[in-house]
């Protein structure tokens, strides 16, 4: 069960970000965001979790709803293998860990990533994001 605090947080991240808190947007962003802490998820996880929290939001929600939040610039989509989305609380650029074993993803620390260049652009295009994520596999 969310604190008032949790639902609070949840509901400025959202006006914060110009939408309107619904109550389904409510309850996916306190799940997001309620605590403070950033999340990788995907739609199935977050749909699994808001089950859990006894609310009524159909999977297609979940999926439109992360779309939504992505295009307000509040989560950023991390695709793996072309086909999996996973959706990233912290929205600033950093680097990635893909756990194989598990299907789990997790920050990278940043500091530690060191790019000595890139290659040059084809001509009439610009590079708009270098995307790192770092597969791991228990051993």
């Amino acid at each position: 069960m969310a604190t008032k605090a949790e639902i609070t947080r949840g509901s400025n991240w959202l006006t914060g970000a110009g939408l309107r808190p619904t109550r389904q947007r409510v309850a996916l962003a306190t799940l997001l965001v309620g605590d403070g802490q950033h999340r990788h998820v995907t739609a199935e996880s977050l749909f699994a979790d808001v089950q859990k929290m006894g609310e009524s939001v159909s999977l297609a929600t979940v999926y439109n709803t992360l779309r939504a939040f992505s295009d307000a610039g509040l989560v950023q989509e991390v695709t793996v293998d072309g086909s999996r989305s996973y959706f990233d609380t912290n929205t600033h650029d950093h680097p990635h860990f893909f756990w194989e074993d598990d299907n789990q993803l997790s920050d990278a620390p940043a500091d530690q990533l060191n790019i000595a260049s890139l290659p040059l652009a084809p001509d009439g295009t610009e590079i708009a994001k270098v995307d790192v994520i770092i597969r791991l596999r228990r051993t």
